[in-house]
């Protein structure tokens, strides 16, 4: 195999989020861990847990992400839309990446915070189990 499952994933994610016109295209970025210099709206992809989901014969990964995306406004509902535009760019990812086939993935949770007054923040999260093609 020449790429691990979690740098598959984790780059298949990166370019729907930044392709997709509802996300990438209506926010200042998609950034690649924590943000230093963005102005909002913006994404920040999170830590990635990875464990073993492999069979007998075939090696596979349970993988569990986290998306951010923050925002300033007075109420949250940009947040909401974007949120569900993140959570449908990732669900519509190719099953089939490269070594890996996704054999499932799915949304664990939702979350939209006020950080402050005039500040939110989404946290998305999803499960996704691979298994070596």
């Amino acid at each position: 195999m020449s790429a691990g499952a979690e740098s598959t994933f984790h780059r298949a994610m990166l370019a729907a989020l930044r392709g997709a016109t509802d996300v990438g295209g209506a926010i200042n970025g998609v950034f690649d861990g924590p943000a230093t210099k963005a102005s909002a709206p913006y994404a920040e992809l999170g830590s990635l847990i990875a464990s073993d989901w492999g069979t007998k014969d075939r090696a596979g990964r349970e993988l569990r992400t986290l998306v951010m995306l923050r925002d300033r406004a007075e109420a949250p509902a940009r947040l909401y839309a974007l949120a569900a535009a993140a959570d449908a760019a990732i669900t519509a990812i190719d099953a089939t990446l490269g070594d890996w086939r996704i054999a499932s993935l799915v949304l664990v949770r939702s979350q939209i915070v006020g950080d402050r007054p005039g500040e939110w923040t989404a946290v998305i999260e999803h499960r996704v189990r691979l298994l070596a093609a």
